[in-house]
């Protein structure tokens, strides 16, 4: 009897274990609200669904991602605050204007993110802390954009923008091929998606532009 007793014991502390590591299922009363990606609303569990997942660890990857991200959007955040004052295009500006609104959520969840692991976020955009490749301007190219209006900045912006988005896909593809840290991942599968798009949108924006 003793053993039988010590083996329902032993059995139920597995069982419970097993339910704390194993994300729990969603059933049919209230609602569970799961948390969208940076950017992103928040959509209702389905009955059923099995939501939480076991954290993965932080690896250096995923810190190099946000540490690097940040000042890469800051710099894009630079180029688009100088759009509206110095085009005349619609299509220039909604381009500018869909950057500022994924990319600022993106830089606090990046931010918050570091905070959590006691790391500060960069400062600044330096362009030469990332290497070449990463599509960041230097400053040389920066005051020609904000000496620049009308179609000559049209053209200058979306040249600038589209090879700022090309490094920023190279981010988030080294981030998902290194990274372990699943809110990292997410937001560079976001930033990976998000930015293809948005190239191909100013790549068929230049083509509109007047030959210079």
């Amino acid at each position: 009897m003793l053993a039988a007793c010590v083996a329902c014991v032993l059995s139920t502390a597995a069982c419970a274990a097993e339910d704390v590591r194993q994300p729990s299922a969603i059933g049919t009363d209230a609602p569970v609200i799961v948390p969208g990606s940076p950017g992103s609303p928040a959509r209702t569990a389905t009955p059923g669904e099995r939501v939480g997942r076991t954290p993965r660890p932080t690896v250096a990857a995923d810190v190099r991602f946000a540490e690097a991200m940040i000042p890469h959007h800051r710099q894009a955040l630079e180029m688009t605050s100088l759009v509206e004052e110095r085009t005349t295009t619609d299509v220039v500006r909604r381009v500018a204007r869909a950057i500022t609104a994924a990319q600022t959520p993106e830089i606090r969840a990046m931010t918050s993110w570091l905070a959590d692991l006691g790391r500060p976020a960069p400062a600044g955009h330096d362009h030469t802390s990332m290497g070449p490749g990463y599509g960041m301007a230097s400053e040389e190219e920066l005051n020609a954009l904000r000496a620049a209006r009308g179609d000559v900045f049209d053209r200058l912006f979306l040249q600038l923008m589209t090879r700022h988005h090309e490094g920023a896909v190279k981010m988030a593809k080294e981030e998902l091929t290194g990274g372990r840290d699943h809110r990292m991942r997410l937001l560079a599968k976001d930033v990976y998606s998000g930015q293809s798009i948005e190239i191909a949108r100013m790549r068929a924006a230049m083509t509109s532009l007047p030959a210079s």
